[in-house]
């Protein structure tokens, strides 16, 4: 069966949560679609998100050099939530870390579980 973008649902804004996990497993972060990032991703293998702050797309490691070259696109059961599992270089982070995800709340307490990468 072919894939139809017009079966994803977007939110109001016509966004869609994309969730970036490498190949081992870990969540390393989470941005928003539109449609045309959806078919550039999947046209170049390129992961492309949508800025919602500058309104514009945005090609993770454009700048950075921190690289996500697609390795699978998923498609949640409700067609309103994407995993992509990603060859992550570098950090995904804008903070320079791994995760974005590098903080837990234990015991009431935050806790940070990685630290920025040496630079």
């Amino acid at each position: 069966m072919a894939f139809d973008i017009k079966s994803l649902r977007f939110n109001d804004q016509g966004l869609i949560p994309a969730i970036a996990q490498d190949e081992g497993g870990q969540v390393l972060m989470m941005a928003w679609m539109n449609a045309e990032a959806v078919v550039r991703t999947l046209e170049t293998g390129r992961v492309t998100y949508w800025s919602r702050s500058r309104q514009s797309f945005w090609v993770k490691g454009e700048s950075s050099g921190h690289v996500q070259r697609l390795v699978d696109f998923r498609v949640d059961c409700d067609r309103d939530c994407l995993l992509l599992i990603v060859a992550q270089t570098g950090p995904a982070c804008h903070t320079n870390r791994r995760s974005c995800f590098y903080t837990a709340v234990r015991d009431g307490e935050e806790v940070e579980l990685m630290k920025p990468v040496a630079g």
